[in-house]
C-alpha cells in the first residue's frame, strides 16, 4: 500500500500533544507538523484512494464525497475551536512530509494573510428564496378548459411571476445590505441546487459574512428580525462556522 499526507488546515500554536488520540479519516491518527510558526493537521491516507487516478474516480462518488468532506471539516472544526484556522481545499494531498513543508513555504504569505483576516471572526451563512409560483400553477388548472381563458390567464402568471421575480432579487439586495453592514466581508455565492439545500423554489441570496465573534448575537437577531419582515422571501442562516469562505486555501 502507497501512502501520503492529507492536509486539512493551517493555524498557529498548536501542540502535536493537542491532537493526541484524536481520528481523522480512515480512522488514521490525526497528526500536527510545525513549521515557521504554523502547525498544519495532517494524517496518513491510502494512495489507492486517495491518489490522483483514484480521486477522478471517486469525486464522481456522491456518497464517497460527502463521507470525506464530513471528516475533513470534522477536522477543520476541531482547530477552529483552539484558534484561528485556513482550512486547505478538500483533498489537498502530498506524498510525504517533505512535500507539506514545501506547500507551507510556497504558501506561507497567504496563510498568514488569511489567519490574520479570520482572528477572532466566524462566518454565517444566510440564504432567501423567490416564492413558489402559485399564480402559474393555477393558470395550468385553467388550461384544462383550453382556449382563450387559458390563455389570458397563462398571460397573467407570467406577467405575475416577472413582477414577483423581481420584488424577490429587490428583497435579497436589501438583505445583503444591511447584513454586509453588520458583517467584516461578504461574499455572494452561487445559487445551490435545490438537491443540496433542501428548500423548493429558485435562491435568489447565497451568501457567507465574516463576523466578529463578538457581533455573533446581533447578527443572528438582524437576520431574524429580517426573516419577519420579510417572510416570503424564507430567510435562513447557519453559523457560526470556521470561515470556509474567506479563508480557504483555494491555491495552496
Amino acid at each position: 500500500m502507497s501512502e501520503g499526507r492529507y492536509l486539512y488546515a493551517v493555524t498557529r500554536d498548536l501542540s502535536p500533544d493537542a491532537v493526541a488520540g484524536t481520528r481523522a479519516l480512515g480512522g488514521s491518527p490525526l497528526e500536527v507538523i510545525e513549521h515557521r510558526g504554523l502547525s498544519v493537521l495532517v494524517s496518513t491516507v491510502d494512495l489507492d484512494e486517495f491518489g490522483e487516478d483514484a480521486l477522478r474516480r471517486n469525486l464522481e462518488d456522491l456518497a464517497w464525497l460527502e463521507a470525506t468532506a464530513r471528516g475533513h471539516d470534522d477536522v477543520v472544526r476541531f482547530a477552529a475551536e483552539r484558534g484561528a484556522t485556513a482550512p486547505m481545499r478538500l483533498v489537498t494531498i502530498c506524498l510525504d512530509d517533505a512535500g507539506v513543508l514545501a506547500r507551507l513555504d510556497d504558501s506561507y504569505d497567504q496563510i498568514v494573510q488569511a489567519l490574520a483576516r479570520v482572528e477572532g471572526r466566524t462566518e454565517w451563512s444566510v440564504k432567501a428564496f423567490a416564492p413558489t409560483a402559485a399564480a402559474e400553477e393555477r393558470a395550468t388548472a385553467v388550461g384544462a378548459g383550453g382556449g382563450a381563458a387559458y390563455l389570458r390567464a397563462r398571460k397573467a402568471a407570467v406577467e405575475g411571476r416577472r413582477a414577483q421575480d423581481e420584488a424577490a432579487m429587490a428583497t435579497a439586495e436589501e438583505l445583503h445590505d444591511v447584513l454586509s453592514r453588520l458583517a467584516v466581508a461578504s461574499r455572494r455565492l452561487p445559487p445551490q441546487d435545490p438537491r443540496l439545500s433542501g428548500h423548493e423554489g429558485r435562491m435568489t441570496l447565497n451568501a457567507a459574512y465574516l463576523v466578529d465573534e463578538a457581533d455573533g448575537d446581533a447578527f443572528a437577531r438582524e437576520v431574524e428580525r429580517l426573516a419577519r419582515e420579510h417572510p416570503d422571501a424564507r430567510v435562513s442562516a447557519g453559523g457560526p462556522w470556521p470561515p470556509y469562505s474567506f479563508a480557504t486555501l483555494e491555491d495552496a
